[in-house]
């Protein structure tokens, strides 16, 4: 292979791993987004350190956690309906504007000397809130701004890595400013931070179709909504696998004051560092699925991504060492964002249009809405019987998730594999499953 051949085929490979930005909408949101979220991780790592720093009290980061995430899980199925009726594109930009005053709010605060916890966990439930409309409805807009659904899945992954991008920077950033200038000017980068996606949405152009659906109650839609979920298989296994490791792996980042701190003897820079680790393999791993070009298989990466978190979640909570710490956490980084946006993607791909916003807000409640009372159960526990022990029961929770899921994989083949066929989503999913039928090997999901 010539030099000439092996840059064609790296174009190639780029294009592939970069297909969806040829929309002009999603080119605009993912420049607008990764802006933004690099100033939302700074910010997150500013409120725990700050909470922290004022209480040295690990309850209290549980709290401040469960403050931020309760609002979300109960107002996200709401948020569906909601995103089912009416624009998403303008939801998203009102709660990018709320977000906005929110992030002010908290720079006012410091930089006035009076803030408190109980500032912090009023403004973070009040941003939850925000989160409950913007989560769900942010991942029903994607299908909006990519028009082939061929690149729904590089779609999601792309958006998975412009978040962990901005994880890889924000926390670094932020522990180095904390520092040496304080929580406070993180906050306001954040605020800043929110010009950029704000001028990115409304500079796109948005044909909203009105669902022509007669519409009903709130409840009877969200009931419906909840019946199609529970009673599509494949759906309800894959939102039980993401609620379990939500709700026991995810509060280790409720906890990773106490690792940088008490355990690895480091400072808010150690903080940075650490969470600036778990950014670097998460972006590892949303390139790892940006490159694929096909579903297939995306069944056994689940279950194997699963067992790779419950394991690093173990392996980290015993460590000592700050570079073995570090490695772990690219590891942790890399397994839940592979595990997280595989569910999703094919959660995506299966589910219909008119439902696709309820039940993306079933994937948000699944995702982000147990994770408070993880947070709330994990800063308990780790008051009592300390971060690393907490820390290793919910790796071992992880475990019996892929343990769980495996038992349904192949099951879950079965009924999705004539629905990829009638869809005919992706010329290689029908080819790679026509030919696995015609060699008697079931396909993965």
């Amino acid at each position: 292979m010539t030099i000439k051949d092996i840059k064609e085929k790296s174009r190639l490979n780029l294009r592939t791993v970069l297909r969806a930005l040829k929309y002009k909408n999603y080119r605009l949101f993912f420049g607008g987004q990764i802006i933004s979220l690099t100033g939302t991780w700074m910010q997150q790592v500013a409120v725990s350190w700050l909470v922290y720093r004022l209480t040295n009290d690990a309850f209290l980061l549980g709290v401040v956690g469960f403050s931020s995430q309760i609002p979300t899980f109960l107002i996200s199925p709401f948020a569906g309906v909601i995103a089912d009726r009416i624009s998403r594109h303008r939801i998203i930009i009102a709660t990018q504007i709320l977000s906005l005053l929110q992030a002010l709010a908290l720079v006012f605060l410091y930089y006035g000397g009076d803030i408190n916890v109980w500032h912090v966990i009023v403004l973070n439930s009040f941003l939850g809130f925000i989160n409950g409309f913007d989560i769900p409805v942010r991942q029903a807009f994607v299908i909006e701004m990519v028009e082939n659904k061929e690149d729904l899945g590089n779609a999601i992954a792309l958006n998975s890595m412009m978040f962990n991008s901005a994880r890889l920077i924000g926390p670094s950033a932020a522990g180095l400013l904390i520092a040496s200038l304080g929580e406070g000017l993180c906050f306001l980068i954040n605020a800043l931070s929110y010009i950029a996606v704000i001028t990115a949405l409304v500079s796109m152009k948005i044909n909203f179709v009105k669902n022509e659906k007669k519409q009903r109650r709130i409840i009877k839609e969200l009931k419906e909504g909840f019946v199609y979920t529970w009673k599509f298989t494949p759906i309800k296994v894959l939102l039980m696998l993401v609620g379990l490791v939500s709700l026991t792996g995810m509060p280790y980042v409720v906890l990773m004051p106490i690792f940088a701190r008490d355990i690895l003897g480091g400072g808010s820079d150690t903080l940075g560092f650490l969470l600036g680790a778990v950014g670097v393999g998460a972006l590892i791993g949303a390139v790892f699925l940006a490159s694929r070009k096909t579903v297939i298989g995306l069944g056994k990466v689940i279950r194997n991504t699963t067992v790779l978190f419950g394991i690093v979640l173990i392996l980290f909570s015993l460590s000592k060492h700050f570079i073995l710490s570090q490695i772990l956490m690219v590891g942790a980084g890399f397994s839940v964002m592979v595990q997280m946006s595989s569910c999703n993607t094919i959660i995506q791909t299966l589910v219909d249009d008119d439902k696709r916003g309820r039940v993306m807000s079933f994937y948000t409640m699944a995702f982000m809405g147990t994770m408070p009372l993880g947070s709330l159960i994990a800063g308990s526990f780790a008051s009592k019987i300390g971060a690393p022990l907490t820390l290793i029961i919910g790796g071992l929770f992880c475990l019996m998730g892929a343990l769980f899921f495996a038992y349904y994989l192949p099951s879950l083949r079965k009924i999705i594999r004539p629905i990829y066929i009638k869809m005919g989503i992706l010329r290689e999913v029908a080819n790679g499953i026509q030919s696995a039928t015609s060699m008697r090997v079931p396909p993965q999901s």
